[in-house]
């Protein structure tokens, strides 16, 4: 999806609108102008031209010297406001959700001005009860010893028999690791980082720091010492139980004594603690001595689990940084290659004397596999063509590109399509997978004497109306693109009188779903298109797209949708 560029106006702080498109694209516009205007047409201030639930003018939001009103503009189907349909002109108010078509869209208010509901006044310091106050400060609750926090006037000292009620050298380990963890770094330096943190604050020689991996298997993060063996016992209890292990002499320890990984390595006492998470043990800390010169307390122990914690949320954090950052760059190359995909697209049907030409391609996604194409061929006839590349995404716009190439050279010799199919399917088989194939329907007419003549490579059969109302299917042709190179194609013609409407459609356009999950189906279609006889082919092209809208109600198409409507004048 696409919409305008950001509206033009006054550089004061403006309310904006959060924007979410059906592809999951997201992003915030300033409302600068006092009026809005949203729809499918490019006229509009914000415009979605691929949104086909959209009509091409559907609402406007306007700015009195009461804020921000909406008012839906006669639209096919709706403006919703926080799931009530607007009806006439609704006063907007901060986080209000307003949905139209796939689009939804968040109004917020600038915020204000926080400081005018605060006010300070002048008092004398004696003034603040003495008896009910006391002054601390970070330096005093850090130093060394019982030593009081300084008191001042209006303030009360401790006594000397207020001790302290947590431990200095927990409190300032924890407040090094909070420094720390709060700046941005690579995750590499980060872990070792965490492991500095873990073997100063506990006063441990060595130490490792691993991480649970997606096969379920333990990989090495950073580390300080070397030649780690570490009880699979214990791995597994921390890992398994979730539980903080303090072995204090593992010489002694009846579980550990006998296990090779303690004694060929001479360990004395050892922490294991897990990084967890709010919900999920995401790997662990190991620490040890082989000294007892400072024995580790229940404490220290207690120290490393929280390190171990705040360090599980930082990893993570910076582990979720990283997989938006990465989606971020992906949506980025996503939309510079749906725009690059479009300008693959004809922009506008061409101007070819005796027959009203016009297309539209929607993608389910941000790119699509769907192709279709007007191609004059300077003696007054005009060839159409439309394909589907199977499957969606990029794989299939990959294709999709291919395959436009490749039909722009073949198209300069159009007269035998029973052999330029031939030379196409030949060519694809080359460039498609085992599981890619493209159908597709070639034709050339000529609006002076209404001369069809077409070629099916496994498409949909395209519809044939007729001014009385007949209806007919063009069928025939041979197999899909690169399935089954080698068969050939044959080639079929029909007479297009004058205001008969050709209709070529992808099977997107039948197999748009409504919430039940029932089809379109081809029946629908042929109703819509009787129904529009006699009418300008733009206007069967934007009639078509208003009732898959309708059927659709709102949810987002599981397939591109692109047809070409030819009206013989």
């Amino acid at each position: 999806m696409a919409c305008g560029e950001g509206v033009e106006g006054q550089a004061s702080v403006a309310s904006t609108l959060a924007i979410r498109t059906p592809d999951g694209a997201r992003r915030t516009v300033p409302l600068e102008k006092s009026r809005v205007a949203v729809g499918r047409a490019r006229e509009n201030d914000l415009w979605f031209p691929d949104d086909t639930s959209l009509s091409r003018h559907h609402l406007v939001l306007e700015r009195d010297e009461n804020g921000w009103t909406v008012r839906d503009l006669g639209s096919k189907n709706g403006t919703f406001v926080n799931d009530q349909r607007v009806e006439g002109r609704l006063r907007l108010r901060p986080g209000d959700r307003i949905a139209v078509g796939h689009v939804a869209m968040r109004f917020d208010e600038p915020p204000g001005d926080s400081s005018a509901n605060v006010t300070f006044y002048p008092d004398a310091p004696a003034e603040i009860p003495g008896h009910e106050t006391v002054v601390s400060s970070l330096e005093g609750l850090l130093s060394p010893g019982d030593r009081t926090p300084s008191t001042g006037p209006g303030a009360s000292a401790r006594t000397s028999g207020e001790r302290k009620s947590f431990d200095s050298t927990a409190v300032s380990a924890l407040l090094r690791a909070g420094r720390e963890l709060a700046l941005r770094r690579p995750l590499p330096e980060l872990f070792q980082i965490i492991l500095d943190l873990s073997i100063e604050s506990v006063r441990a020689e060595r130490g490792v720091l691993l991480t649970v991996e997606r096969d379920g298997g333990l990989e090495p993060r950073a580390m300080r010492g070397e030649d780690f063996r570490i009880s699979a016992a214990v791995r597994d209890r921390v890992l398994g139980s979730r539980q903080s292990l303090l072995v204090h002499d593992a010489r002694l320890d009846e579980v550990l004594r006998g296990r090779v990984s303690i004694n060929e390595q001479n360990v004395r006492t050892l922490m294991a603690v897990p990084l967890q998470t709010n919900d999920r043990v995401i790997g662990l800390i190991y620490v040890d001595t082989r000294g007892l010169v400072s024995a580790p307390t229940p404490n220290d122990l207690d120290l490393l689990t929280v390190l171990a914690n705040v360090a599980a949320n930082r990893i993570e954090q910076e582990r979720l940084a990283l997989v938006e950052e990465k989606e971020r760059i992906q949506a980025q190359e996503l939309e510079q290659a749906a725009e690059i995909q479009r300008g693959l697209l004809p922009r506008s049907a061409p101007d070819v004397a005796g027959v009203e030409l016009s297309g539209h391609n929607a993608q389910c996604r941000t790119v699509g596999g769907d192709y279709y194409e007007f191609l004059p061929t300077g003696d007054g006839r005009v060839a159409l063509v439309l394909a589907d590349v199977s499957g969606k995404g990029l794989p299939a716009a990959l294709l999709m590109a291919d395959l436009r190439a490749k039909i722009q050279v073949l198209a300069e010799e159009p007269d035998d399509l029973p052999r330029l199919m031939a030379r196409l399917d030949r060519l694809m088989e080359r460039s498609c997978p085992a599981n890619r194939f493209v159908t597709c329907f070639f034709c050339i007419l000529d609006p002076a004497t209404g001369r069809l003549r077409y070629s099916n490579a496994g498409h949909n059969p395209p519809l044939l109306v007729r001014e009385g109302g007949a209806v007919e299917e063009l069928r025939g042709g041979g197999a899909p693109l690169g399935m089954l190179p080698g068969l050939g194609y044959e080639e079929r013609e029909c007479r297009v009188l004058p205001g008969d409407l050709l209709v070529l459609y992808s099977d997107g356009v039948t197999e748009c779903e409504n919430p039940g999950g029932e089809e379109f189906g081809a029946g629908r279609l042929v109703e819509v298109l009787l129904g529009l006889r006699g009418v300008p082919a733009a206007v069967v092209a934007d009639r078509v797209c208003c009732a898959l809208a309708e059927w659709s109600s709102g949810a987002p198409p599981t397939d591109d949708l692109t047809f070409i409507v030819a009206k013989r004048s």
